[in-house]
């Protein structure tokens, strides 16, 4: 079959409707599926977003459809903490690239998983371009049916384009600051055993995964929670420099920006592991905000003085340059984050 040509900004219009305007998770997925299944036939569907900056495996929002919950955690765990690939070999990180597991891949144990839950095939792309790894889509067929091919990678590629817009897109689609008026969320704490297990949540913590993980949905499940706590304790004890943030999401799903930490509780590697679940904090989001809209090195500079609460000319000076440059600098720094001014840019990135 030869390969299919589309309109590129019809299809990322198309999908970003299916993510934006379904009454929840997996009426999404159901909507991003029936969009792409003319152009690669699959039997489930993950599209999941990424911080381009962090680099992880750890998603700041996923749709899935079709795709057996068990089967899902076995293969996040075979990819953050398991051996093998971690992603599409033999390109940078900064490309769109595809490779497909099932049957004879490379990869034999996430072949193994596949099998042992009934799918034959996954293929799965990597989102990316000059900025960093900003997502991936992960197809699904099942045991018996027609492995993905050739064919079927070629037209996943060229998926990227359009797919890259949509996770553009959604993840500066929310609110840039929670407003005056919304309070300030405290931090929250899981406390993860060794085994990945959850041994304590405050109710701060389960507050956060409210809004990160269902967005506007009431309630969360448990088990979509703890899949949640196990991913980052599972990225945390893989990773084991545990400075820096896990997590970092942008506010189109919880009207704030969002960080996940991780603070051993002890010296050996068997010690309990505490997460941190809270709001923008110091520098940690800055990096990945300024990412999200954009903004070249000297703009962010200037976000960077403008945190810490310079005024113009003390930031003019710091940077040896004039104040008009300066406000020049910042009238391009609202213009894409859509901020009105000064305070609700600090406010997006201290609360």
């Amino acid at each position: 079959m030869g390969l299919t040509f589309f309109d590129d900004e019809r299809l990322a219009r198309d999908v970003y409707a299916a993510v934006s305007f379904s009454a929840g998770g997996e009426e999404a997925a159901s909507g991003i599926s029936r969009q792409l299944a003319p152009i690669v036939a699959h039997d489930g569907l993950c599209l999941r977003g990424t911080d381009p900056v962090l680099g992880t495996e750890l998603c700041w929002f996923s749709f899935w459809h079709g795709y057996e919950p068990a089967l899902a955690l076995a293969l996040l765990t075979h990819r953050i903490a398991g051996p093998g690939p971690r992603g599409p070999a033999g390109t940078a990180r900064t490309d769109s690239a595809v490779a497909v597991v099932g049957g004879r891949s490379h990869d034999r144990e996430a072949d193994r998983i596949l099998a042992a839950h009934g799918a034959g095939s996954e293929l799965w792309l990597r989102l990316a371009d000059a900025r960093g790894a900003w997502g991936e889509l992960r197809l699904l067929r099942a045991s018996g049916g027609r492995p993905f091919g050739e064919d079927d990678t070629r037209r996943a590629l060229r998926l990227a384009p359009a797919l890259l817009a949509v996770l553009r897109r959604y993840g500066t689609s929310g609110p840039l600051s929670p407003g005056p008026d919304a309070p300030v969320l405290p931090a929250g704490v899981v406390v993860m055993g060794a085994d990945h297990s959850v041994k304590a949540v405050s109710p701060q913590a389960r507050a956060w995964v409210e809004q990160a993980v269902a967005g506007a949905e009431p309630a969360v499940p448990a088990g979509v929670s703890d899949a949640f706590f196990h991913a980052l304790s599972l990225a945390a004890r893989a990773r084991g420099d545990t400075r820096g943030p896990l997590l970092c999401m942008p506010p189109a799903r919880c009207g704030r920006w969002f960080t996940a930490q991780a603070e051993p509780l002890g010296e050996d590697a068997a010690a309990d592991l505490a997460i941190i679940l809270q709001g923008a904090a110091g520098d940690t989001v800055t990096p990945s905000f300024c990412a999200w809209y954009g903004l070249t090195p000297r703009e962010r500079e200037v976000v960077a003085e403008l945190r810490g609460g310079a005024p113009v000319k003390r930031i003019a000076r710091r940077l040896g340059v004039s104040p008009y440059t300066v406000n020049d600098h910042l009238k391009a720094v609202f213009r894409k984050t859509g901020a009105e001014g000064r305070d609700e840019l600090v406010a997006a990135l201290t609360r």
